[in-house]
C-alpha cells in the first residue's frame, strides 16, 4: 500500500505525473503481475500521451498564468489521478481501498504542497520553487514504482 500512497501524494503536486509514471512502468513491464494496473496503460500510445501531458504540466506550472492547484478543476484532476494511480499500483485485492485512500491523500497533498509552495515562492520565486517541486514529484513517483515491484 506504500507505493499507492506515495503515487497519490505525487498527484497533489502534479496531476499528470502519476499517470505518466504508471503508464511508462506498465509499458516497460516494471509493475508486478496481478496488480491493479489496467492492461491499456501498457499501450505505447497511452504511455506517450500521458508523458506528453505530464511534460506540458511540468512546463506550464512555471508560467505566471498557471492557475492554483486547489481550484475545483485542478482538485478534481488530482483526486481522480491520485485514486487511479494508487489503485494501479495496489495488489488486485486492495484496489478499492487504494483508490479511496489515494483520493484522500491526493487532496490533502494538494493543499499541503500549495501552501508550502506559496510560502517558498515569496522567497525563491515561481520558477525555482517549481523546479524543486518537480524534482520531488518525479523522485517520489520513481520510488513509488520501485516499491510496487
Amino acid at each position: 500500500m506504500l507505493a499507492s500512497l506515495l503515487i497519490a501524494a505525487v498527484s497533489g503536486m502534479r496531476a499528470m505525473t502519476p499517470l505518466a509514471t504508471v503508464a511508462n512502468a506498465a509499458r516497460r513491464g516494471e509493475l508486478p503481475r496481478g496488480g491493479g494496473a489496467p492492461a491499456l496503460l501498457a499501450h505505447p500510445l497511452v504511455s506517450a500521451g500521458t508523458l506528453a501531458l505530464a511534460a506540458g504540466e511540468l512546463a506550464g506550472d512555471k508560467m505566471k498564468t498557471a492557475p492554483d492547484r486547489i481550484i475545483l478543476p485542478g482538485m478534481v484532476a488530482r483526486v481522480a489521478t491520485g485514486a487511479f494511480a494508487a489503485a494501479s499500483l495496489a495488489p488486485r485485492r486492495q484496489r478499492t481501498l487504494a483508490a479511496v485512500l489515494g483520493a484522500g491523500v491526493a487532496a490533502g497533498a494538494s493543499y499541503l504542497t500549495f501552501r508550502a509552495r506559496a510560502a517558498a515562492m515569496r522567497r525563491y520565486g515561481q520558477t525555482a520553487t517549481g523546479v524543486v517541486e518537480d524534482a520531488i514529484a518525479l523522485g517520489t513517483a520513481a520510488v513509488a514504482v520501485r516499491v510496487a515491484r
